[in-house]
């Protein structure tokens, strides 16, 4: 009577576990990862640009450029998945396998990106208060890791585990023709398996093939500068069917204990869906050419990851020696693919670092604050120091000096004076001075607050929180 489902249910509760899941947490969690991911590269680009340092935004140092193009270019990627991943829904489709991989994705690019966030940001984001508006973000991003099926869980025993079955052509007849007692499960179980070592033998030379063509072996759907990526796609995806497929038939039920071997399949598995869904975002936007930097910069980081996965399955593959022979196989000119590049890397930072098209398309449905709050402080100042940009170049020209909180009251007034900028092009300057200090300093508090504070008064609520 206690068993939820009844006596039937007994035995099925990973089925049900799993089909509760399937939909659920393919919306909220993916939502709530991706709305991080724009929440950082929004406050991110706006404060790497106000922020500056050696006269110069802090925006500009390639040191801020690697962990703004990684928030840029993950933040696409996963609002690409998130969105493939809605369709699926809205065609009624329970899609178990792609719940789990974009759960599990897209909080962990939520968490990658609220860490480059932090970096960036530095002391302003470690002194927590009212003005802090990432502390939350950091404190509250285990919670979307462990919830609805831990991410270490769903990556090692749920998204290559159950999908290599949900998505084999053969193996789940397979399995069914074995438990079948009937008489014509013999011939049902010959079927599948001869039809299973012909499609080993097909994605072998389909992925020896593309691996010396480089990918040329395919037709991409497309044409223009994301062609090769389609081609690039079919030939990971060729390499990551042969060898899940040698894994699982030379290790046969022992492969539920190897963990390590199932989750490096996963992130393969994972990464060819999430470049699929970029490339399919790119098509549905229209092709933008300003979005390029982020689609390449997801694409290579993609491709990379896949690669280094594999390489780890057939480094650690339990046969010896047809590990070697396979990583001769899918890759024999060696690693073919490296991570993006840092001209690349560039493209996508600038992008965040002022106002133009391909940044709104990136941080669209993320809440921009006009009020006088934390969040709302930045966006004024962003917009302040981009309007007032070109005045302060040429009052460093004219002038000979970079202006600064410390001189900008007198630097300002005497440009007036001597008819380099107007007076409105004076306030203009002062006011993003301001706003941009205000945005800089950190919380502090009175020390008449701090001296005051009534310990004792506090002690209880500590204590009925902990009790």
């Amino acid at each position: 009577d206690w068993i939820i489902g009844g006596q039937a249910r007994i035995g099925q509760g990973w089925r049900m576990l799993m089909q509760s899941l399937a939909a659920g947490r393919a919306i909220s969690l993916p939502a709530l990862g991706t709305a991080g991911g724009k929440m950082c590269a929004l406050m991110s680009g706006a404060y790497a640009r106000i922020r500056r340092q050696f006269n110069i935004p802090i925006g500009s140092f390639e040191g801020i450029e690697e962990p703004l193009a990684r928030i840029g270019g993950r933040t696409y990627r996963m609002d690409a998945a998130r969105l493939l991943t809605l369709v699926a829904l809205d065609e009624g489709e329970r899609p178990a396998v792609l719940s789990a991989i974009v759960k599990y994705q897209l909080t962990e690019g939520s968490r990658q990106c609220i860490n480059d966030a932090m970096d960036i940001h530095g002391g302003k984001g470690i002194i927590t208060g009212p003005g802090n508006y990432l502390a939350h973000s950091y404190q509250a991003t285990p919670i979307a890791i462990t919830v609805e099926g831990a991410n270490i869980l769903t990556r090692s025993l749920i998204i290559f585990g159950q999908g290599a079955i949900r998505a084999h052509p053969w193996l789940l007849k397979e399995m069914k023709a074995a438990a079948n007692p009937r008489s014509g499960a013999r011939k049902t179980f010959d079927k599948a398996l001869f039809s299973h070592v012909g499609h080993i033998i097909s994605n072998l030379v389909r992925a020896f093939m593309l691996a010396l063509t480089g990918g040329f072996a395919t037709r991409a759907p497309v044409n223009g500068p994301t062609a090769r990526y389609f081609r690039e796609l079919s030939r990971m995806s060729a390499a990551f069917s042969f060898t899940s497929d040698l894994v699982l038939v030379l290790l046969g039920g022992r492969f539920k204990f190897k963990e390590k071997l199932s989750g490096r399949l996963a992130d393969a598995l994972i990464h060819l869906y999430m470049g699929s869904a970029v490339l399919k975002r790119f098509e549905d936007d229209g092709r933008p050419e300003a979005d390029l930097p982020k689609v390449k910069w997801a694409m290579d980081d993609s491709l990379y990851l896949i690669q280094e996965s594999l390489r780890g399955v057939l480094s650690n593959f339990p046969v010896p020696g047809i590990g070697r022979l396979v990583r001769w196989i899918v890759f024999p000119f060696g690693a073919s693919y490296s991570q993006a590049s840092d001209r690349n890397g560039k493209a996508v930072a600038q992008l965040l670092l002022s106002e133009n098209e391909s940044r709104e398309r990136l941080v669209s449905g993320v809440y921009v604050s006009d009020e006088d709050d934390a969040s709302g402080r930045v966006h004024r100042a962003f917009n302040l120091v981009l309007k007032s940009a070109r005045t302060e170049n040429a009052i460093r020209n004219a002038l000979n000096e970079s202006v600064t909180f410390a001189n900008y009251k007198e630097l300002v007034q005497k440009a007036v004076e001597t008819g380099v900028i107007t007076e409105e092009q004076a306030t203009m300057v002062r006011l993003a001075q301001e706003a941009s200090r205000a945005v800089i300093m950190v919380d502090d508090f009175p020390r008449s607050a701090i001296e005051n504070f009534d310990e004792d008064a506090f002690r209880p609520a500590v204590s009925a929180a902990q009790g």
